[in-house]
């Protein structure tokens, strides 16, 4: 593998998340560009990568699409939701109230640091690429068939939950619609979904083992980072009891039949 394109990732998605700091800083007020550009710089570097790794085309083109429909799904998803007549996300403006008069310069390195998620995330795909054999394998097909779980699952479950906010009856009360019903972060659920799609493909590869930083990654910080305490944290405050009844039936990450 040629490990030097991980690094241009990182060296070339920097000035952009420097630039939409810039842009938060001082136009939208909304830390949710950090995570359009996540999703931006990670579709950017997943056509360069299948433009530029030395692996059969097919995989190539393949992997680097499905990459790519991943990231214009859920940046589109997240540039209609979260910027379009809405205040900023709660779990931002929570932040800020914590860090006080440094809020700006964390908010940095959270903006830097998507620079440096899209180089670890496209690690997995590197692996991918380079596979020099023409010939598909009952694993990567299994992988693209897992690929389509996550990315669809995600997009339904984004999909109910939008549905349900935009009926202003539903105004303080939490979704239980669809997926919604069987967990309570379905959308994480299958985010964690789609980068074990390429850890499938990745079996038999010699470097199989480096597209488990995908998941591990991905999933750790969904769990206990950036993802379901914080989210958990706002709908308690906005919810209370009800959404406190919702943790009592309902799982938080795996779809399940909820507890009478």
């Amino acid at each position: 593998m040629n490990w030097e394109l991980p690094v241009w990732a990182l060296l070339l998605t920097t000035p952009m998340m420097v630039g939409l700091w810039s842009g938060y800083r001082w136009v939208h007020r909304n830390a949710s560009l950090a995570d359009v550009g996540f999703c931006v710089g990670f579709g950017l570097v997943a056509g360069g990568f299948g433009l530029t790794t030395t692996g059969d085309v097919s995989h190539r083109l393949v992997v680097a699409a499905m990459a790519t429909v991943y990231a214009v799904r859920l940046a589109a998803y997240l540039a209609a939701n979260r910027f379009r007549g809405v205040v900023e996300d709660q779990r931002y403006r929570s932040l800020r109230e914590k860090w006080g008069n440094r809020a700006e310069w964390y908010f940095f390195v959270y903006f830097v640091g998507q620079a440096v998620a899209v180089a670890v995330f496209s690690v997995p795909l590197l692996v991918l690429m380079s596979n020099p054999d023409p010939a598909w394998q009952v694993w990567e097909v299994l992988g693209v068939v897992v690929w389509a779980i996550g990315v669809g699952g995600e997009t339904v479950a984004d999909d109910q939950l939008s549905r349900f906010r935009r009926d202003h009856g539903n105004k303080g009360k939490t979704c239980r619609r669809g997926l919604w019903r069987y967990s309570r972060h379905p959308n994480y659920f299958f985010e964690g979904v789609h980068w074990c799609a390429y850890v499938v493909m990745s079996i038999g590869l010699p470097d199989w083992w480096l597209t488990l930083v995908g998941p591990i990654v991905m999933i750790g910080a969904l769990l206990k980072v950036t993802g379901i305490p914080l989210a958990e944290s706002q709908a308690l405050a906005s919810r209370g009891e009800d959404y406190r009844e919702y943790q009592r039936t309902t799982n938080a990450f795996i779809p399940w039949f909820p507890k009478p």
